[in-house]
């Protein structure tokens, strides 16, 4: 049986009104707290002003885009029962999940980022990911060192 390639909220899903971009929209959509989608909007556009004021040479929403792009796993572990023992194997991420992963480590690490405005936590872990630093960027180099790691398990991948 085939599956979908688009589930309904994806078809759903309007871009923001400001930047016109569906995922910022998604991105806005995670962050949101309660159903408070008019808070995690403002607080989104706030962050995304602080970013155009420091950074001046690009356009903010690009910042977020590169930020989201540079946190995106290539590689992860998965385990796998091999004769009865549990392995860990390398195995590529598809782009729907490496969308996910990023967009959860993101978030995870702006709330986990605690004693200052949001918007300001939001808009340090952007540009931080922007420049491959930050909490997310730590969390997928962690990824990619395990699976560097467990490449000699990579046979197994085919089971």
């Amino acid at each position: 049986m085939a599956r979908k390639k688009f589930t309904a909220s994806a078809k759903q899903l309007q871009p923001d009104p400001k930047y016109h971009s569906r995922l910022l929209a998604k991105f806005t959509n995670m962050m949101m707290l309660d159903g408070k989608k008019h808070a995690a909007q403002k607080f989104m556009y706030d962050a995304l002003e602080v970013i155009d004021n420091k950074i001046k040479d690009v356009e903010p929403i690009e910042v977020f885009e590169k930020a989201v792009e540079n946190v995106k796993p290539r590689i992860e572990v998965r385990s796998k029962r091999v004769g009865g023992a549990n392995y860990q194997v390398p195995m590529p991420v598809n782009n729907k999940r490496q969308l996910s992963l990023s967009m959860r480590w993101l978030r995870d690490a702006i709330r986990n980022g605690k004693g200052r405005a949001t918007y300001l936590r939001v808009a340090d872990e952007l540009m931080a990911a922007y420049r491959g630093e930050g909490a997310a960027m730590t969390v997928r180099e962690n990824i990619h060192r395990m699976a560097e790691a467990n490449k000699a398990f990579a046979h197994f991948a085919w089971r």
